[in-house]
């Protein structure tokens, strides 16, 4: 059978040090903030369990709006790191 001899589909991408470097630091950093926020709900929810009943908005429990924020916040988190890292070709030359 011809055609199952064939080498990769795609070349191996070659990746910069100092830009892994970069989009891990900024990638943590995006993970602590959100870390923080979800500590919030996590603590809201052991200590004020009655406060996660209150209905601030529409009457929906305080519980639901701060799952939901933490769903969105995830999700512009996200794209504010696929942002960050687009960005690598703006790296100041290598200090020799």
């Amino acid at each position: 059978m011809a055609g199952f001899g064939h080498g990769p589909a795609h070349p191996v991408e070659v990746e910069d040090p100092r830009v892994a470097s970069r989009n891990a630091r900024q990638g943590m950093r995006l993970f602590l903030f959100y870390l923080a926020f979800y500590a919030g709900f996590v603590g809201l929810n052991a200590f004020a369990p009655k406060q996660m009943e209150s209905t601030p908005l529409f009457g929906v429990n305080l519980a639901i709006l701060y799952g939901c924020g933490l769903i969105v916040a995830a999700m512009i988190l996200a794209l504010i790191y696929c942002w960050q890292c687009r960005s690598d070709q703006t790296l100041p030359p290598a200090k020799s």
